[in-house]
């Protein structure tokens, strides 16, 4: 048995609705007018822009003309009588689903976002820093290292910079294939700490300087953050850094917050958590670049071992090296020479009859 219901309808030319009764068929809908005359409107004219909530009028339109109906039953009658078409017009059954539709769309559309944030960013990341060419990744570390260094800082001392540069030289040709210039800036600053920037541009502070007790300790920290730059763990940490930006700025729809990424990546560098792989590699990377060129990498281990000491006698400020590069007694023992490993001969370095000398030169100035 058909069923009827009462509706308001409007002509599109004047603002007057007209009372009229609507009859839901299998051929289209019935439209009868108080005079009695019918209207049919085949299903394939009709289009439903309101009635889709609870609460609201169903609104259903042909062309200019409109017709509302407050009781939406009309939509149910409608899916039973044109099964056909009924995909024109919305099912208010599905309604009871509807909480549960959205919080499924919202749990996948959080674990989407989650999905591109921890695998598929990182690994662009990693895969973009491998494909730029060196003398953009020289430039990026160029602009980090003016970023966070001042040049009245920098250390001027002849003996101290020709004595790193030789360190870092004899370190350099026993790699293979490096496609880098190594170039190490000392900065004046009671820092405990040292970090290697894209491109071989590095940073060693003077306080990291002053507390090294020979010049094989130092060679183990630069070997250490050679192997960074050679591995381009800093370069795929910025495109990291950046790749999230630009992501999360265009989920908020703040296209220009991305814009000083590289400069805010570029001020937490000198602090950057290298992942424990990394750490790895370096640590790995770092004792046959020590070996290759003959330096001791007990200086290495020495430095380390004093770091990982919780003696309240060390400067505060020690901790802050540790804090960047975390050690375990795990990495320690890996750096150490193993059981059965061929004996090398190391050869000294020449600097090291100075050295007290050299690593307290570029201690800052006492203010006044």
């Amino acid at each position: 048995m058909l069923q009827s219901w009462s509706a308001r309808y409007l002509d599109g030319v004047s603002a007057h609705a007209v009372a009229v009764t609507l009859t839901p068929a299998a051929h289209g809908l019935d439209i009868r007018r108080a005079d009695g005359g019918v209207v049919v409107w085949p299903y394939a004219d009709i289009s439903q822009t309101q009635g889709h909530y609870p609460g609201e009028q169903v609104r259903l339109e042909r062309g200019v003309e409109l017709l509302v109906v407050d009781d939406t039953a009309i939509l149910s009658q409608l899916h039973k009588v044109a099964p056909r078409v009924s995909r024109r017009f919305h099912d208010p059954k599905w309604r009871v689903h509807r909480p549960a539709l959205v919080a499924g769309a919202l749990v996948a559309a959080i674990a989407l976002g989650a999905g591109i944030y921890f695998w598929a960013i990182p690994a662009v990341a990693v895969f973009v820093a491998e494909q730029i060419p060196v003398a953009w990744e020289e430039e990026l570390g160029r602009v980090v290292t003016d970023t966070l260094t001042d040049s009245k800082s920098t250390c001027q001392d002849q003996a101290v910079t020709r004595a790193v540069d030789d360190i870092v030289a004899r370190l350099a040709a026993g790699v293979s294939d490096n496609p880098y210039t190594f170039r190490v800036s000392v900065i004046q600053k009671d820092v405990v700490n040292a970090f290697a920037a894209p491109g071989g541009h590095m940073v060693v502070f003077s306080g990291l300087l002053r507390r090294t007790d020979r010049p094989e300790e130092l060679a183990g920290v630069l070997a250490h953050e050679m192997s960074h730059v050679l591995r381009r763990h800093g370069t795929k940490a910025l495109f990291r850094d950046v790749s999230t930006s630009i992501f999360l700025s265009a989920i908020i729809g703040d296209a220009g917050g991305a814009m000083g990424v590289v400069l805010e990546s570029a001020k937490t560098l000198g602090n950057l958590h290298y992942s424990r792989q990394a750490e790895n590699e370096a640590d790995t990377e770092g004792r046959r670049m020590l070996i290759a060129a003959r330096i001791d990498p007990a200086g290495l281990v020495s430095f380390f071992e004093k770091l990982e000491k919780k003696d309240l006698k060390i400067d505060k400020d020690f901790l802050k090296y540790l804090s960047s590069h975390p050690l375990t007694e795990e990495r320690i023992a890996r750096l150490k020479p193993q059981p059965g490993a061929a004996r090398v001969t190391y050869a000294p370095l020449p600097m090291a009859a100075i050295w007290k000398t050299l690593a307290t030169a570029c201690d800052p100035e006492e203010p006044d």
